[in-house]
């Protein structure tokens, strides 16, 4: 090789877009190869509003005047109702998986002896389900947001920046979930008991709690009522359970976000391998 071909590869070589670290891609194949995992994913959060969609069209035209077209703004908030629980189950199963995946397989004792740290171990862990389970919620989001706008008819369709604020929302409310798994499951070891003890809680326990008045001010201070805060103002019907102000939500989302963070990553770094 001479020096003008050297030259001119050098900046070809130069202007490569950045690369995700080893660890993050390491995480994410593992994920990728659990099938049963990613088929419940993509079970909760796409098939969902595929049916939904095509029942709702059927529904219309067979009856068009009894019921009305497939999207418009109130079937969009109807789905993202559901949507956003499911993607919660979704990422649940998945930051469960990813805490405590390694631990039942006998792997993480392998991963430690090879002097790889335990910190970078844990922490490529949350951008690698964060890809996995996104990519997920995001095509369901896609679909709804599709079906909302093209098969609304005469109904109100919901604007660009409704879309943009709900997709967020939603990011927000699956990203929380699976820091929350992640954290949990890494600091029991176990994913059945996170997986039980999460879906009792988002689904019943933090429900009910937000609904008692007379525990005052201690209902600011969860999860449910933050993201309930932040969410879209149109995209439900009717105030918000818990009134608190902005900065609050804000700061109670930073709380449930670092806390099982750093007892998940404390809990890695001092575990027994």
């Amino acid at each position: 090789m001479n020096t003008t071909t050297f030259t001119a590869e050098l900046p070809r070589r130069l202007t490569r877009g950045p690369r995700r670290p080893r660890l993050v891609d390491a995480e994410f194949l593992k994920l990728r190869k659990r099938r049963g995992l990613v088929l419940s994913a993509l079970a909760l959060t796409v098939v969902p509003m595929i049916i939904a969609y095509t029942v709702l069209l059927i529904l219309h035209a067979v009856d068009a005047a009894k019921h009305g077209p497939a999207g418009g703004l109130e079937n969009f908030s109807g789905s993202m109702d559901l949507l956003s629980q499911l993607s919660v189950v979704a990422a649940i199963l998945v930051g469960s998986t990813l805490g405590a995946g390694d631990l039942g397989s006998g792997v993480f004792r392998e991963l430690v002896v090879t002097g790889r740290s335990r910190l970078a171990l844990f922490t490529a862990r949350v951008p690698a389900g964060l890809g996995l389970v996104l990519s997920f919620v995001g095509a369901g989001f896609a679909v709804t947001a599709t079906a909302s706008t093209v098969f609304a008819g005469s109904s109100e369709v919901p604007g660009a920046s409704m879309l943009v604020s709900s997709a967020a929302w939603l990011g927000l409310v699956t990203g929380l979930a699976l820091v929350l798994a992640l954290g949990v499951s890494s600091a029991l070891g176990s994913r059945g008991t996170t997986i039980g003890i999460l879906l009792g809680w988002q689904l019943i326990a933090a429900p009910v709690l937000l609904e008692i008045g007379w525990l005052g001010s201690f209902r600011e201070g969860l999860l449910g009522a933050a993201t309930e805060r932040l969410e879209p103002a149109a995209l439900f019907e009717g105030g918000t359970t818990v009134p608190m102000s902005l900065a609050a939500a804000a700061l109670v989302v930073v709380a449930w976000t670092v806390v099982p963070l750093a007892l998940g990553a404390w809990r890695t770094y001092t575990r027994d391998a």
